[in-house]
């Protein structure tokens, strides 16, 4: 098997994983949609919108799932999207793998979840497969809790995050978890704010062991921890009740993000500058947010 139809079959597998995943993890937040008691949530439950999209420049598109204005989840994002393409110069310098020829291939998975109670905190999850004349695999998941209280190393929800990432690490190596913890608080650090913008989860990228089949079990297991412990948290806090004031601290963290998102995330500049698809590049904003 030559190069090219080895990094095809590559990129079909991770695309079908990732397409299985946003299947799971679709269905368990309209699951929780339903769950929720409607003494807090008194809105009707609401499903996942499934919009394709192409690109007309290379060949390439994705499917956007969209959640809006559910009873628990006020907005939640899952996409996934497979594309080809060239890079320009100025990204081509950046990339492993390019020599003469600045073409690429790619395969993702990508979501938001912006629950509507204060106290079930917001959470995002990356996974992709990018090959060149080499292949990486890219991604990670970070947790936000919106108040004072959960916003510590200490913090229940902090430590059960943290402690299902890292046995998912720990399957593969004992100091992946380390590495991509750090990598995590490092990258998710605002440095205008000198603060970052949550309390972490792990962070990885061009991630090539030499090992094709240990690196992609190790994104799924990322995955499947993912769809594990958040659905735990939700179920854990969906139930308490919440103030005016709890709600007018979620929207000022929630401006975290955004100010994150414009100013410093890797994924949002490379979809625009690729010619990706703007409404989900930009679907990780939230739906209501507040600045002083």
């Amino acid at each position: 098997m030559d190069n090219n139809t080895l990094a095809e079959d590559q990129r079909v597998r991770a695309r079908q994983w990732f397409e299985a995943l946003r299947d799971r993890i679709c269905a368990t937040l309209e699951t929780l949609e339903q769950e929720a008691p409607s003494a807090l949530y008194p809105d009707p439950p609401q499903k996942f919108a499934r919009l394709p999209w192409s690109r007309e420049q290379e060949q390439g598109g994705g499917v956007g799932g969209f959640l809006a204005n559910g009873r628990l989840f006020e907005k939640a994002c899952v996409h996934t999207s497979t594309t080809r393409g060239r890079l320009t110069p100025e990204m081509a310098a950046t990339m492993p793998g390019v020599g003469s020829e600045p073409r690429y291939s790619a395969t993702s998975i990508s979501l938001i979840i912006h629950p509507r109670s204060p106290k079930v905190p917001t959470v995002h999850l990356n996974a992709r497969y990018f090959a060149t004349q080499d292949y990486w695999f890219g991604g990670g998941t970070d947790l936000t809790p919106m108040l004072d209280a959960d916003r510590r190393a200490d913090a229940p929800d902090t430590l059960a995050f943290h402690a299902a990432l890292r046995q998912a690490c720990d399957r593969h190596d004992p100091d992946w978890h380390r590495r991509y913890k750090a990598w995590c608080d490092e990258y998710f650090y605002l440095p205008h704010r000198k603060v970052t913008r949550g309390v972490g989860g792990i962070f990885f990228d061009r991630h090539n062991s030499g090992d094709f089949e240990r690196d992609f079990a190790f994104t799924q297991d990322v995955g499947a921890a993912f769809l594990q412990i958040y659905p735990a948290i939700v179920r854990g806090r969906m139930m308490e009740p919440w103030t005016r004031a709890d709600r007018d601290q979620q929207l000022a963290i929630r401006g975290l993000y955004v100010e994150f998102n414009l100013l410093y995330d890797k994924g949002t500049t490379f979809g625009l500058k690729s010619g990706g698809n703007v409404d989900t590049i930009l679907s990780s904003m939230p739906p209501m947010v507040t600045w002083k």
